[in-house]
């Protein structure tokens, strides 16, 4: 499945919201993100044509279960990456920004293998 990175972003924003308030609404994505209503308008209209999201009535905005499976998966990677930068010494908040620009261009392989370090990083610190 090929979705681009500013979708990914999109999605994973909304897992956040979602978690931290239950509904989200596009001015909640406006405020996280820090891009123009019209700009989410237009990106939430194409989710939800791809079938990524759903709108309620009330303006809610729903993950569907491919856009649920595309958030979880870039937020797991966008934590991952957070936990090796701080493992490294940079500050939460530089890592955070920083995982956020590498979460989506690297390859499976290197994935992993910072999965497995930050895994026994965790468990040596034990």
């Amino acid at each position: 499945m090929v979705i681009h990175e500013s979708a990914e972003d999109y999605l994973e924003s909304i897992l956040v919201l979602q978690e931290q308030y239950g509904q989200v609404h596009s001015i909640d994505i406006v405020n996280h993100l820090g891009f123009s209503k019209p700009s989410v308008s237009i990106a939430m209209k194409k989710l939800r044509e791809n079938g990524y999201i759903s709108m309620a009535p009330d303006g809610s905005i729903t993950l569907n279960d491919s856009g649920l499976e595309i958030a979880r998966r870039v937020y797991g990677r966008h934590q991952i990456i957070t936990r090796l930068f701080t493992l490294l010494g940079v500050s939460q908040e530089q890592a955070a920004v920083d995982a956020c620009k590498v979460e989506h261009d690297l390859s499976a392989e290197t994935f992993a293998r910072i999965c497995d370090y930050v895994q026994e990083r965790e468990n040596s610190e034990k």
